[in-house]
This record gives structure tokens, C-alpha cells and sequence, in this order.
């Protein structure tokens, strides 16, 4: 098969299209014939040698495809080679075929294409276990999130949308903000211009949010708190700009606050099917009726790995990046 190999890491460059062997599944899992991939923040990290794949999974990059069960593994029963799926994958995504564990794949929603379902698994999964099992958002908060153009933004933009949630985001254009309002966030905050903490103390009259979902790390930490209510849920999914600094702590006490997060790959086997069954029950109906749609900001051949990585990298993009792999 073709695949995308990035040697010992490094720019953008380091990466390129090699042949190696079709991975066999083993016990639980399915063998993809891979249609399309999508790009994610994790990918670049790891083609740049600061976020190594776990022991036992694959070195190739890429953590959701779209595609073809090609064959199945030792004791499953739910998938049918020939079944068109959409799966979270450990690794292994950049290449014509892929194995996942049976467990952590879905059917494609009714109606979709390939590229399309390939940008739903890592941001749906990662989105899902911070907001709702982590953060308990609910219906009738109110939720700020970083980074709202983003693929994993514009899915926490739809998932509050979805429960009946009021929305903040904060992004860093004007066209940026007038597309996550037209996605379903009732608030867009230009951080390059405006203090996000200071705008979201206007608008609630002072009262704040309940949860807030960032990326940013740091730097951010003080305005996090600030922002937040009493009882609120500070939730990371991303250290963009650095995971360590100073900070006041005493807002956690008088507010009662909760500060969490966690990253997806290092989750067990269990965890991740428990998320996709809430995924399969809670989401992928109104996925199937037309709703929550991710948006495709551009589509790059598999050869043309390194100019998504760039892409990615420079971030200019409105949601999701995807690599197209095989044929649909």
C-alpha cells in the first residue's frame, strides 16, 4: 500500500509517500480500505517528534478515516466486509489501508460522503468526552470556547447548539467570527482586539459561564477562571500555547471551580467504545438527518500530505482539513 512516512520528524517536508506492507487486523479490530483522512492538530505534533504514538499502535499518522472494511479480525461480528465506516484509529490513517478496533467505528451517516465522514470521528469523540462526560454540560449553561473556528470549535459550537446551549467563542478574525455565528455561536469575541474575559463579564452582566473548553494552555489560565461561574468546569483539550505558568488559584475556591481535561489516544479500548456508543446514540441520528455537519475547508491528494500539514499549521483554515486517500 501507499502510505505517508515522516522519518525521524521535522517540518512539513519530512514527510513523504512510501510503499509498505497492508496491515493485517487482529482480534477486535477491521482492516480499512482507507477513502479519505482527515487532519488533525495531534498529526502535525507528532510529524514534528513532540507527540509520540503509543507502543502499540501504528507509527504512520492520521486518527480518524473514512473508507471500506476490507476484512475483519478474530471475534467481530458487527462490521461486514464491504461496509462503508468512519473510525477513530490510534494511528495509520495516512495510508490506503488502515485497521481500528471494531469498536470504535460508525456507520457513515445516511446521505454522506467520504470526505465528509472522515472529519467526523476524532473532533466528535474528543468534543463528546470533555463537554458532556468531563465538563456535564447541559442544557440551559452557557459554554466558551477557544479556538471556535476550529475543527474541534465548530463541533463544541454545533454539540451546544444540539443541547440547548448558549454559546461564546473566541477566534482571531472578523470572517472567522461571522462563521462561527452562522454556525450557532451566539457570541464571537475577536481575541486580537478585545479582552475575552472582559467581554464575556459584559455580556452575562457578570455572572460568567459554566464551562469553558480551551486549547490555548496557559496563558489563557487567570481569564479562564475569571470568566467562569460559580460552579463552573474549566475543560483542556490542547496546550497551543504552553502548558505551564502562574497563577492566581483562589477563584477555584471561593467559585467552587473544577479544572480537567484529558486527551483522546491514551484512553483505553473501553472508554473509547463507551464514547462511540453515546456518539451512535446521541449524534449520529442527526448527523443522518442532515444536522451537525462539520464544514470541509479543503481537500488535499495523500501525496500533498505536507501542504495540509502547512495549512494546519498556519492557521488560516475554517474547519476541517482531509486528506483524499482511495477511490469512492
Amino acid at each position: 500500500m501507499k502510505y505517508i512516512e515522516h522519518g525521524k520528524g521535522g517540518g512539513p517536508e519530512c514527510m513523504a509517500l512510501a510503499d509498505g506492507a497492508i496491515p493485517s487486523p487482529a482480534p477486535g479490530q477491521i482492516l480499512i480500505e482507507v477513502v479519505c483522512a482527515g487532519v488533525n492538530r495531534p498529526d502535525v505534533l507528532q510529524r514534528s517528534g513532540k507527540y509520540p504514538p503509543p507502543p502499540d499502535a501504528s507509527p504512520i499518522l492520521g486518527l480518524e478515516v473514512a473508507g471500506r472494511v476490507k476484512a475483519v479480525g478474530e471475534g467481530v461480528t458487527e462490521w461486514k466486509v464491504g461496509a462503508g465506516v468512519t473510525a477513530l484509529t490510534p494511528g495509520g490513517g495516512y495510508a490506503e489501508y488502515c485497521v481500528a478496533a471494531a469498536s470504535h467505528a460508525l456507520p457513515i451517516p445516511d446521505g454522506m460522503d467520504y470526505a465528509t465522514a472522515a472529519a467526523l470521528p476524532e473532533t466528535w469523540f474528543t468534543v463528546w468526552a470533555n463537554l458532556v462526560d468531563l465538563g456535564k454540560l447541559k442544557k440551559g449553561e452557557r459554554l466558551l470556547v477557544h479556538g471556535g473556528s476550529s475543527g474541534i470549535g465548530l463541533v463544541a459550537i454545533q454539540l451546544a447548539k444540539h443541547l440547548g446551549v448558549e454559546c461564546f467563542v473566541t477566534v482571531g478574525s472578523e470572517e472567522k467570527a461571522a462563521f462561527c455565528r452562522e454556525a450557532g455561536a451566539a457570541h464571537a469575541i475577536n481575541y486580537r482586539t478585545q479582552d475575552f474575559a472582559e467581554e464575556v463579564k459584559r455580556i452575562t452582566g457578570g455572572t460568567g459561564v459554566d464551562v469553558v473548553l480551551d486549547m490555548v494552555g496557559a496563558p489563557y489560565l487567570q481569564r479562564n477562571l475569571a470568566s467562569l461561574r460559580r460552579d463552573g468546569r474549566l475543560v483542556y483539550v490542547a496546550f497551543l500555547e504552553g502548558s505551564k505558568g502562574e497563577a492566581d488559584l483562589l477563584p477555584i475556591m471561593v467559585k467552587r471551580l473544577t479544572i480537567t481535561g484529558s486527551t483522546m489516544r491514551p484512553r483505553s479500548l473501553a472508554e473509547k467504545a463507551a464514547i462511540r456508543d453515546a456518539l451512535a446514540a446521541h449524534i449520529w441520528p442527526a448527523l443522518s438527518r442532515g444536522e451537525l455537519l462539520p464544514h470541509l475547508y479543503a481537500r488535499f491528494p495523500l501525496a500533498q500530505a505536507a501542504e495540509a500539514h502547512r495549512l494546519m499549521e498556519s492557521s488560516r483554515h475554517i474547519g476541517k482539513i482531509v486528506l483524499e486517500v482511495g477511490k469512492a
